[in-house]
């Protein structure tokens, strides 16, 4: 077990600094110039270079690539061009955004995808079958943004049941709030959520049609167990351990998703910080926003692996 950990663990290591360093260069192949976020459009060339030089953008490309991943390895992200505060305390008052704007997400795909992936497996050819399968090939060829805009259209301005952007309103304190803030999540994780949700409900038909046609199941059948003891308690235990994989994969590409979300919603989370900083050509922020996006997917596929591992130790070999 300690080989399988260590192995995923130096996997999640080269995924991270491959990500920093892509990272790195594209934002260098970005048109613009960074020292107009610090300054008007006529500043002179003796301002300019002395803006580079105080973020060190002067340097040759290898010495600040060097100078980046010395200041990573002593947990410094750098200073946002634009606000002048560390990068770190950037991220961190948009990162519980997105962490309840995914984890949501994700909750409601997994609630809801179980029931419908079972009633599909449970009819398999009848016309709840028919339609699940077609509402998760809808949903997996559906664009993040362009749902969004469609949702937001349609509640937010034609019906105007529900707010068109922002986490919460000004002014609503107290208990309030939080119902406020439950309105506002309600159209970006939804929108999120039936991305997501089409792949789960295929992955969880698909893998309990397989398990009812195992051996145990038919001898499960045999020794009178109800239909529903047999599908519930039986068949579904081993194909929720697929589903459990599909759970952790799902999470890396939620916090992609949520990144083009909150940008149709201007939802104040970390895609919304992405946003920004490139309007911005903030690069110290852009680093730490995509290095904390690469952290997350890789521990989720991580935790994933491990948890895959402690279900099936074959997989371990």
């Amino acid at each position: 077990m300690l080989r399988f950990v260590l192995a995923r663990l130096g996997r999640g290591v080269l995924t991270v600094w491959f990500a920093v360093t892509v990272t790195f260069l594209m934002l260098r192949l970005l048109p613009g110039d960074p020292a107009l976020a610090l300054a008007s459009t006529n500043m002179t060339a003796e301002t300019r270079a002395a803006i580079l030089a105080s973020y060190g953008l002067d340097q040759p490309l290898p010495v600040q690539y060097g100078l980046y991943l010395g200041q990573l390895l002593q947990g410094n992200l750098g200073i946002s061009f634009t606000q002048q505060i560390p990068v770190a305390d950037v991220l961190l008052a948009r990162l519980p955004w997105t962490l309840l704007l995914a984890g949501t997400a994700l909750v409601l795909t997994v609630v809801i995808g179980i029931p419908l992936g079972v009633l599909a497996a449970s009819r398999r050819g009848g016309l709840l079958d028919r339609a699940v399968q077609i509402f998760g090939v809808t949903g997996q060829s559906i664009f993040v943004p362009s749902l969004a805009v469609l949702l937001l259209f349609l509640f937010g301005l034609r019906l105007g049941w529900l707010p068109i952007g922002g986490a919460y309103d000004t002014g609503v304190y107290g208990t309030a709030w939080y119902g406020n803030v439950l309105r506002h999540l309600i159209l970006p994780a939804v929108s999120l959520m039936l991305i997501q949700l089409g792949s789960y409900v295929l992955t969880m038909r698909s893998t309990l049609i397989e398990a009812l046609g195992e051996d145990y199941v038919t001898l499960a059948r045999a020794n009178g167990l109800s239909p529903a003891r047999v599908l519930w308690k039986h068949a579904l235990r081993n194909a929720l351990l697929p589903a459990t994989t599909l759970i952790g994969l799902q999470l890396g590409f939620l916090v992609g998703g949520a990144v083009l979300t909150e940008t149709v919603f201007a939802y104040p989370g970390i895609g919304r910080v992405i946003y920004e900083a490139v309007t911005q050509l903030d690069y110290a922020v852009l680093q730490g926003a995509f290095l904390l996006l690469a952290l997350t997917v890789v521990a989720a596929n991580m935790i994933t692996d491990l948890v895959y591992g402690f279900l099936d130790p074959r997989v371990q070999t």
